[in-house]
């Protein structure tokens, strides 16, 4: 009998192609005798349905395997909810890059039923809780898988901050902002900006300048415990945002203090068994040759 027996399914509602695959999958699921719960959007794309629906954040509550139907940022919305509930997720590539989401649309059937057969990988991934506060005051949190990015926001400016790391005073900065990015970030955000990439078992943090001035600011790699504090200067013009993986958006103001570290709660990963980063990085990154 499989570990997995309640299934819940987040699916791209937006994409076609995503639905397709999340009925097909839907249809997988049933006639094996898998118990399948749709997270509550999802359903939606699904009418005429018999399953349970769920909110996704009940889904960590009431299934033993989650899989996600869509592009990376589909599993990034799906990390960030449910990494609470030590809920493990699979992901079924309907984006472009698939970095997260590795099993391909024709793999549906085959890759998914080794996976509840007990033929899977599990990787554990750490995410960053972010929080600003403005004069002792919370104004808002926020969590990433990916990265935590201070950037100018609406208006393509230079923004001034100051960096401390455990504590320590590393450095006042001008630049268009800074990306803080876990290993699992290291191939998305932080890779374009200059970054190194980093294997996702490293229990590491990667900053990475964006546009400093300054020829010698160069992207810093850390202890994963190691805490983070930015404060934004008093001299800025702008208002500069702050967002994890590109959502959780906050507005700061000169003065606040932004602060950045290791969520307690980590994300399982689950990979079909012939798994491999590195062939994931030569396929996705363009590292074959012809």
């Amino acid at each position: 009998m499989s570990e997995f027996q309640n299934i819940g399914l987040i699916g791209r509602t937006e994409s076609e192609s995503a639905v397709v695959s999340l009925k097909r999958l839907m249809t997988f699921l049933e006639r094996n005798g898998y118990s399948v719960v749709l997270e509550e959007n999802t359903a939606d794309a699904v009418p005429k349905h018999d399953c349970r629906v769920s909110s996704k954040d009940r889904l960590g509550e009431l299934c033993d395997l989650v899989i996600v139907v869509g592009g990376d940022g589909s599993l990034l919305a799906a990390a960030r909810a449910l990494a609470k509930f030590s809920v493990p997720i699979l992901g079924i590539n309907r984006g472009r890059l698939g970095f997260l989401t590795d099993i391909t649309p024709d793999q549906v059937e085959s890759k998914v039923g080794e996976v509840l057969s007990g033929k899977y990988m599990a990787e554990s991934r750490f995410l960053l809780d972010m929080s600003v506060t403005r004069d002792g005051r919370c104004i808002g949190r926020g969590t990433a898988l990916n990265d935590v990015v201070l950037h100018p926001g609406e208006f393509i400016r230079m923004i001034e901050f100051d960096l401390y790391i455990d504590g320590q005073f590393v450095y006042s900065q001008r630049s268009d902002g800074l990306i803080i990015s876990t290993p699992t970030g290291s191939t998305a955000y932080a890779l374009s900006g200059g970054g190194p990439i980093m294997h996702p078992k490293l229990d590491a943090i990667v900053l990475v300048p964006l546009n400093p001035h300054t020829l010698s600011s160069r992207p810093i790699v850390v202890e994963g415990s190691s805490e983070f504090k930015l404060i934004v200067s008093e001299s800025n013009s702008a208002k500069p945002y702050v967002t994890c993986d590109g959502h959780d958006q906050v507005n700061t103001e000169p003065g606040d203090i932004i602060r950045v570290h290791k969520k307690p709660h980590r994300l399982t990963l689950i990979h079909p068994i012939n798994h491999n980063f590195y062939e994931t990085c030569r396929s996705k990154l363009g590292w074959y040759k012809d």
